[in-house]
């Protein structure tokens, strides 16, 4: 018999420990809203330099013409966002915790490349206020003017040395997608950051 004890248990999220609640800075005001959680469903779709073409071609059978021809560009699936991550790969993050990683299977053999679901191993911190951008520019070695990061647009880029991505959904919003491992430090440091300016944070 198989055991589902654990399988059935809730997942605990890295963020558990970090008090939410407004955290006003020494004249009252919040500048920045923090909002960090799990996310449902991270599948990274990938290939090696040669698969590329066979690549695109079947992810065009599933997403259509939609699929991001450049890398740091983004589109809104009926699947979740697609991102171009890297040069020969992608990342779908779904709103649901539908199965992508079959769908995707199904239509990119391994002659094509690989689908990994990488839901455990992600977490998204959202950021956004007047001074998050200032916050950010603290911690990431990133130009955030609209004209070289557009919306829309993602950044691979990191924290003492810890990998991140950075996801612009508007002039003053972000999503930042960490690495489950390091999900709780990376927390902490934005919020060290932010404190200067008040900080909210809200469970995801």
């Amino acid at each position: 018999m198989v055991n589902t004890t654990l399988s059935n248990a809730p997942v605990r999220s890295p963020f558990e420990g970090h008090a939410t609640g407004n955290r006003p800075n020494a004249t009252g005001q919040v500048g920045v809203q923090l909002t960090a959680g799990m996310l449902p469903s991270v599948t990274l779709i990938s290939t090696w330099i040669s698969g590329l073409p066979a690549l695109l071609d079947a992810l065009t059978t599933v997403f259509g013409d939609t699929v991001p021809q450049r890398i740091g560009k983004t589109t809104r699936t009926e699947f979740g966002l697609l991102a171009r991550s890297g040069p020969e790969e992608f990342l779908l993050v779904g709103d649901d915790h539908g199965d992508r990683s079959t769908l995707l299977r199904a239509t990119v053999g391994a002659d094509t490349g690989s689908v990994t679901d990488l839901s455990h191993a992600r977490c998204r911190i959202h950021i956004e206020g007047p001074q998050c951008r200032t916050v950010l520019n603290k911690l990431f070695a990133l130009d955030l003017r609209e004209s070289v990061f557009a919306i829309g647009d993602i950044a691979m880029s990191g924290t003492h040395h810890v990998p991140s991505t950075l996801h612009r959904l508007d002039t003053d919003a972000f999503d930042l997608y960490v690495f489950s491992t390091y999900a709780y430090d990376q927390l902490a440091s934005v919020l060290d950051a932010a404190q200067e300016y008040g900080v909210a944070l809200q469970p995801g």
